[in-house]
């Protein structure tokens, strides 16, 4: 085995490590339930309960007689872990390649970034999971001169949901939704030190604004939807990435082969928004 510097437990520390840097949608879910799932077929039940009624107790009640105590409807929604992405690949005449330093790294990065994209993608679609609520019925035609009013409608929708923006709420937008928004008003994120890595781009009022390729589209690709949602409306668990080097048969080569276990749920409604626009 020429990869005599192969660590499979190093290389998966590593690939995770990078895919913290790397993922824009990812970062902003809920993985409170990451160590609850260990394999595919995995599920974890996600509860959720209502909120009680607050009554007044009048003064003119001198015995302090209350009503009777209420039943708190609750919610239950299943993560089911059934999302899977592998590589496989082999570099020939490998110690010769190695000779050049910094192969192994940059294997791991490249990985990394590739697999970020994946699972990116896949909570980007979120966007329109049936339960998710569109902020208007069709797309709505986005200009440099409605871009702020459509995020306005966007942030009141939540507030109307009584979401609590103290808990942190984030807009995820497309390049073309971000060259509108840019043009019509901007204020940059003078801190570069850690989470422009993430995609982080501006800040409106108290919303964070990141920048994705990922955003899903419909209509053949003539529609955005563009999530803004707090970090708990999505549950996402990445509970397993394996690696293993290995000498296939066939070729005078090394190669390395891996996968990535994650799958996730919306698991607040009320907590994201699908802002359907598309373009002139």
């Amino acid at each position: 085995m020429s990869y005599s510097n192969f660590i499979p437990s190093v290389w998966a520390e590593s690939i995770n490590r990078e895919l913290e840097r790397a993922c824009v949608f990812v970062e902003d879910c809920n993985r409170q339930y990451e160590g609850l799932v260990s394999k595919k077929g995995d599920s974890v039940h996600i509860l959720g309960v209502g909120k009680p009624t607050i009554r007044e107790l009048e003064r003119t009640n001198a015995d302090g007689n209350i009503e009777a105590a209420e039943t708190i409807d609750g919610s239950d929604i299943i993560l089911n872990i059934e999302q899977i992405r592998y590589f496989n690949y082999k570099v020939g005449d490998i110690d010769k390649a190695q000779a050049v330093g910094g192969l192994m790294d940059a294997l791991s990065k490249e990985t990394s970034e590739e697999l970020a994209n994946a699972m990116d993608k896949y909570v980007a679609n979120f966007a329109t999971d049936a339960k998710v609520a569109k902020l208007t019925e069709t797309a709505t035609v986005v200009t440099k001169d409605n871009v702020l009013d459509i995020l306005d409608d966007a942030i009141l929708k939540l507030q109307e949901n009584d979401v609590n923006f103290n808990s942190g709420v984030v807009v995820t937008v497309s390049p073309r939704f971000y060259k509108l928004f840019k043009q019509a008003y901007i204020t940059k994120d003078t801190d570069n030190s850690g989470e422009l890595k993430n995609g982080k781009v501006a800040m409106y009022g108290n919303v964070t604004v990141k920048l994705s390729n990922n955003v899903a589209k419909t209509a053949d690709g003539a529609e955005d939807n563009i999530m803004i949602r707090t970090k708990r409306a999505i549950a996402f668990v990445n509970p397993l990435t394996h690696t293993e080097a290995y000498r296939p048969e066939s070729s005078f080569a090394d190669a390395v082969k891996g996968f990535a276990l994650f799958d996730g749920v919306v698991a607040r409604e009320k907590e994201v928004v699908n802002i359907n626009v598309k373009y002139a």
